[in-house]
């Protein structure tokens, strides 16, 4: 591929950084091939480098043991399950390390460890500053709903223990309404965050691209494979479900697995 041509601006400046900056790039059919590919990929990358220093998937399954732990507090108790839930709102910010990884892998370069933290030194920093903050503003915005709705069901009842919490939870009509509204809401936060977060993360740290561009492409790809990404985004769940029963513990391979599949579905739904 030939390098574009480089226009020059009033002030002598070269614009075609720019140009790339601000442009939505092309974006791509996918299949349900290519979520079974990205995920075999994704392993694959995590053989390689499996986990000698996973200190972002460790964090996070310590987080989830101290949730847990909450649990034996009554007050907090209802907000456990939407805290829970609200951590794969932010996933993508821990992945950024092992897109890196995979990107290293993929071009031939080394990648070892110490190319882990390498976003957060260079040229991507910022990029991913502002699309943390907005995965973090959704995760407060998931939190607030969550408390608004559990205040007007299940809150109304007032369960003085976590027994009767769980037994009000399944036996009430505010707790069943609890239930159907919550999982509503949160697949609504879900859904955005999918659309908006995907490919954003990766794209950032693949080239120079300004957040807000790097998100219209995520949402483009979105919209060009409804059908696909939600599967992607239930596969998603599912995992994290199955690897955070056992304790938590099956994380320290979800994590970074997802992440580094995440990579190779960006690099099949994004022109490069």
């Amino acid at each position: 591929m030939q390098p574009p041509e480089t226009e020059m601006d009033s002030t002598g400046t070269a614009s075609t950084a720019m140009a790339s900056m601000d442009a939505v790039p092309e974006t791509r059919p996918l299949t349900t091939a290519d979520l079974r590919w990205a995920l075999a990929s994704g392993w694959a990358d995590f053989k390689e480098r499996r986990g000698d220093l996973l200190m972002l998937p460790f964090v996070y399954v310590m987080v989830g043991i101290v949730a847990s732990a909450l649990a034996f507090h009554a007050a907090l108790f209802p907000v456990i399950f939407p805290l829970a839930a609200g951590f794969a709102l932010v996933g993508p910010i821990a992945a950024a390390g092992f897109y890196e990884l995979a990107r290293r892998r993929e071009a031939g370069l080394e990648s070892g460890w110490s190319h882990f933290l390498d976003p957060l030194k260079g040229r991507p920093r910022g990029a991913l500053l502002v699309l943390s903050g907005v995965l973090v503003l959704l995760f407060v915005g998931w939190m607030a709903a969550a408390q608004a709705i559990y205040a007007s069901t299940l809150g109304t009842l007032g369960p003085a223990t976590p027994e009767a919490f769980l037994g009000a939870l399944f036996s009430t009509p505010q707790g069943l309404a609890m239930i159907v509204i919550g999982n509503a809401v949160g697949a609504g936060f879900a859904v955005v965050t999918l659309a908006i977060a995907a490919f954003s993360f990766p794209m950032v740290v693949d080239r120079p691209a300004d957040p807000f561009v790097a998100m219209a492409t995520s949402v483009a790809a979105f919209r060009r494979n409804p059908v696909v990404m939600l599967g992607w985004g239930l596969r998603v769940a599912l995992i994290l479900l199955a690897a955070a029963l056992p304790l938590f513990v099956g994380l320290m391979v979800a994590l970074p697995v997802l992440g580094y599949a995440t990579w190779h579905l960006y690099t099949r739904a994004i022109a490069r």
